[in-house]
């Protein structure tokens, strides 16, 4: 008996089950993404026009976007306190508006729903906050692969709620803004007590790799299961039985992946603690100590100190006459030989706040560029309809549906296949980013031309690259400024996003008759094309400027890998 209780403390310990229930609360974090499907029945039941839906639109994606007070709330309570907050915050925005809705509540004005609105999707910002922070935290080593699955699954939250939906059958629309208002809600508060940073599982462990590719196949496996689920539901109709059926394999794959802390903790002899000395001693230390505040000062020095051409030598010499200036330094300074001048702030690599951070141009081209790439990707999502239909397709939900589902794939290839690039080659991450902005400049021509079948190809590249850009940017973001503010710093880039939409939005056909052909969006693909070709620009230039930062993080695992 005692030895099942270390097992069970053990598991709940384990930082793989923090990281699969984070991928349960993602599958509900994507509540923003039913909007479509809920604003019809607030439309109908409120008497609103489209301009009133419009701006009901604009509080939705305010609320996904700013995250202010959830990074700054992580910051001062435990996970789970914010996470509550943010259940709460879900609860109310959207318990409310169904209240309103099936008139169990008085009418409020526009303004006041637009609050409401805002209030009630500003609560996936705790719960991406709060599972990006933890899980970060927990995989320092990984963060590619933990950041894209994360995002992954908080772009098929949506879907995967559409389908519990269309299970339960409700005659009532309303019935899905109650869903909204209490499914959410109801998994984080179950969840919230096991998503923190767990102590002393930091380092890679031999099992990481398997475990990693046993969770990249299940994403496979669910985006494929999905996919055909929206064509086969699409296009023969089902009885609920069968819709029953299929509901009930989606939870099937999505609670697989907690097979892997299970069989860590229960099955495995556990690890030694020793083991815990694996770890480096900067990593292993504590911040605040006087030991890592004087080798985080040295290391300041060396950057100031070697010279020019040390960076044009060959990796493994370079990193030779910079250990051999090190320990000059750190002998001078224990010496009192040299007294080693004291930082104005952290440099690149380090932790720094927001405020540090927004003073730095490598910060501002991380937003610009993503603020073109990913901006120029949600203006095509939120027009997909009108766009399909002025090509002549009738069944503009289908594309909807592929988009999304190309999305969460290159959330999980964009972290996948940036983790090579640093891991392997200790390149900087943001190359990726060029990478999937150039994908999608092409995506954006492909659409502009109109050719037949070109919104397949179109809706295929476009989600691909943005899906990518938010699993590499707060990997990027985390690695550059450092995880001790990573929560303000990843709600602040997240600005980009409806600024970016903003700035590329596409012009809106007023006329009562139908826009048809190419032309209608010709131009407008033309220039959101161009804007990516710009986000390329800006990323290869961070690329440039964080070559050497890049090679000091990954350089050192990727020798010793090499020996």
């Amino acid at each position: 008996m005692g030895k099942f209780q270390e097992r069970f403390v053990s598991f709940f310990n384990n930082r793989w089950l923090v990281f699969v229930a984070a991928m349960w609360i993602q599958s509900c974090a994507g509540i923003g993404y039913l909007f479509g499907s809920i604003s019809p029945v607030i439309k109908s039941s409120l008497n609103y026009n489209q301009k009133q839906i419009a701006r009901l639109g604009v509080a939705k994606d305010l609320g996904d976007s700013v995250g202010f007070l959830a990074g700054s709330l992580c910051e001062v309570l435990p996970i789970w306190g914010a996470l509550l907050v943010g259940a709460l915050q879900n609860f109310i925005g959207y318990g409310w508006v169904w209240l309103i809705v099936t008139g169990r509540a008085p009418v409020l004005p526009l303004w006041a729903m637009c609050i409401l609105i805002f209030v009630g999707n500003n609560g996936e910002t705790y719960f991406n906050t709060a599972a990006l922070v933890s899980c970060v935290q927990n995989f320092p080593k990984s963060r590619g692969p933990v950041v894209g699955i994360l995002k992954g699954f908080a772009g098929l939250g949506g879907a995967i709620l559409t389908q519990v939906y269309t299970m339960i059958h409700a005659p009532d629309h309303a019935n899905l803004i109650f869903m909204v208002a209490v499914g959410p809600a109801m998994v984080v508060i179950a969840l919230m007590f096991i998503i923190r940073p767990v102590g002393g599982h930091r380092q890679v462990r031999p099992s990481d790799s398997s475990s990693f590719t046993f969770i990249y196949s299940v994403c496979l496996l669910l985006a494929a299961y999905l996919m055909g689920v929206m064509l086969v539901e699409d296009l023969v109709d089902l009885n609920h039985t069968v819709i029953i059926i299929f509901t009930v394999i989606l939870f099937i794959l999505l609670f697989i992946p907690i097979v892997i802390p299970i069989i860590l903790s229960f099955f495995l002899e556990r690890t030694d603690p020793a083991e815990e000395a694996l770890l480096s001693k900067p990593e292993n230390m504590e911040p605040g100590k006087s030991n890592q505040e004087t080798h985080e000062v040295i290391l300041s020095e060396v950057e100031d100190e070697k010279p020019k051409d040390v960076d044009l030598l060959p990796a493994s010499e370079r990193r030779k006459r910079i250990a051999q200036l090190q320990a000059r330094l750190f002998h001078a300074a224990a010496e009192g030989a040299v007294r080693v001048k004291r930082r104005r702030g952290p440099h690149r690599g380090e932790d720094f706040t927001l405020t540090q951070a927004l003073i730095k141009a490598d910060f501002w081209l991380i937003f610009f560029s993503l603020l073109l790439g990913s901006g120029s990707g949600l203006t095509v999502i939120d027009n997909l309809g009108q766009m399909s239909q002025s090509l002549g397709y009738d069944n503009t939900h289908i594309f909807v549906s592929m988009i999304s589902i190309w999305n969460f794939l290159g959330r999980v290839g964009g972290g996948y296949f940036s983790e090579i690039i640093v891991r392997d080659y200790a390149y900087p991450r943001p190359v990726a980013m060029a990478v999937a902005q150039f994908v999608m400049a092409i995506g954006h021509i492909f659409l502009g031309m109109g050719w037949p079948g070109v919104m397949y190809v179109g809706t295929l590249l476009i989600g691909l690259g943005y899906g990518a850009h938010w699993a590499i940017v707060p990997a990027a973001a985390s690695e550059l400024f450092g995880l001790k503010k990573f929560g303000a710093l990843y709600n602040f880039l997240t600005l980009a996003n409806p600024a970016g939409s903003m700035f590329a939005s596409m012009p809106r056909v007023d006329e009562p008759l139908k826009c048809e052909g190419s032309i209608c969006y010709f131009l407008t693909s033309m220039i959101m094309s161009g804007l990516c070709i710009v986000a390329v620009i800006l990323s290869m230039i961070l690329v440039h400027r964080t070559t050497n930062v890049y090679s000091h993080l990954y350089g050192k695992s990727r020798s010793s890998n090499l020996v």
